[in-house]
């Protein structure tokens, strides 16, 4: 079965429209980032100027062998330093349990705990499958009005964006990580992202799972020292 290959616009005015269409599909693709660093704009911050807040919500990143990978410990680490700093009381992690054998949330507060963090200052969200979900459970579920996100860079907008878009006012915390294949990974697929959530904010899908209210947060926070 032979395969035909697309041809060329024989014409000067198909080529033209040709490559118009591709400019504006190239633009159309863009504009969910632009949106992305336009509506964030002023709410980035580093673990020195973030505002204080009782609450700091650290999105999961994966494991290796059951362990944080080296970019969820960046972010624990960032969060670890704020709760020593005094800036935040309360730690949510949030994260993927689907599986038995697939346990992010308890993984990160073993982390938290193991880099001066008491365990209960930290709250675990088993049903954060994606950002968007996190986002809408960490207001609805947890009540949790107002927030530090703690993401890597080329994440963090798109986690202030959407926690805003539920509810959550949000200051983001962009932890640096070196330039390596995973970094730019990372970035890339933020491009194809923004579009899923710039749908999430249009629609407000509900999430994976939502359940019932949990009052781990403000347990959480009645019982931290004043």
């Amino acid at each position: 079965m032979k395969i035909r290959r697309p041809r060329l616009p024989r014409t000067l005015t198909g080529r033209r429209r040709l490559v118009q269409g591709v400019m504006a599909g190239c633009v159309l693709a863009l504009l969910p980032a632009a949106w992305l660093y336009a509506s964030t704009a002023g709410r980035l911050h580093t673990v020195t100027d973030v505002p204080r807040t009782d609450v700091a919500v650290v999105f999961g990143a994966g494991l290796w062998d059951g362990e944080p990978s080296p970019y969820l410990a960046h972010r624990l680490d960032a969060a670890a330093k704020l709760y020593r700093a005094g800036r935040i009381k309360v730690v949510l992690v949030t994260g993927d349990n689907s599986t038995k054998d697939y346990d992010e949330p308890d993984a990160m507060r073993t982390y938290l705990t193991k880099h001066g963090v008491p365990a209960g200052r930290i709250v675990s969200d088993y049903a954060g499958f994606d950002t968007w979900d996190s986002c809408v459970r960490a207001k609805k579920i947890f009540g949790v009005d107002r927030a530090v996100l703690i993401s890597q860079g080329f994440h963090i907008r798109r986690a202030v964006a959407l926690c805003e878009a539920a509810g959550v006012t949000s200051y983001g915390v962009g932890v640096d990580d070196k330039h390596d294949v995973t970094w730019y990974y990372g970035g890339t697929r933020e491009v194809f992202a923004a579009g899923k959530a710039a749908l999430d904010v249009v629609f407000e899908p509900n999430p994976q799972f939502l359940g019932k209210k949990e009052p781990g947060v403000a347990d959480a926070l009645a019982a931290a020292p004043r």
